[in-house]
């Protein structure tokens, strides 16, 4: 039996952080998340060469889906296996989205600490909630949300598909997610209507 080996330098500056986010610290809440958006940006550009523009919202995508799948974080397993396990099937998604069927072959396991356990659970329990979250906004949020978001439409793309202007996508997507980070946060309260 080999000696268990230390957690890597992510994971220990990581696990306290979620730790005390876990128990109601927002401070130490967006300081995991901000820890986990730079972890996710790395990786992302290495798989999204071909479509570097979409890195930033891949990552913002995975960021709302470990919000609303905080709780089914389990304590005894590292916080960085969970989040690249989210992590990985927004990737294979956003791969399918875009018809890149070679990439889904591509190996996603880069990382030491990638778990193999568990995922898929955790994938469809993340894509359930986010529905569950989407189905409260207001329909323009939620439409602008899912065409630019979760479908990859550009703002263009989903103005002509809704008939909206480019700048009233980009709003209903903002103060969209603006609610759904809102509603997520530890201890956060609905949101304004005017917001």
């Amino acid at each position: 039996m080999t000696p268990q080996q230390p957690p890597d330098a992510f994971e220990a500056g990581l696990a306290p952080l979620w730790r005390r986010a876990q128990a109601g610290d927002e401070s130490a809440y967006r300081e995991a998340l901000q820890k986990m958006a730079t972890r996710l940006r790395a990786y992302l550009r290495r798989r999204l060469t071909d479509r570097p523009e979409d890195v930033e919202d891949l990552v913002q995508e995975t960021l709302i889906a470990l919000h609303v799948q905080r709780g089914t974080h389990d304590p005894a397993l590292p916080v960085s296996h969970w989040m690249h396990a989210i992590a990985r099937y927004k990737l294979v998604d956003h791969w399918r989205r875009y018809g890149r069927r070679e990439a889904l072959h591509d190996a996603v396991d880069d990382f030491d600490d990638w778990p193999a356990e568990d995922a898929p659970q955790e994938a469809a329990s993340a894509r359930r909630d986010l529905g569950t979250l989407l189905a409260r906004l207001p329909p323009a949020q939620r439409r602008a949300i899912e065409l630019t978001k979760l479908e990859g439409l550009s703002v263009a793309e989903a103005a002509l598909e809704t008939g909206d202007s480019a700048s009233a996508i980009k709003v209903q997507v903002y103060r969209g997610l603006k609610r759904l980070a809102a509603w997520v946060r530890p201890g956060a309260s609905e949101p304004r209507t005017g917001d």
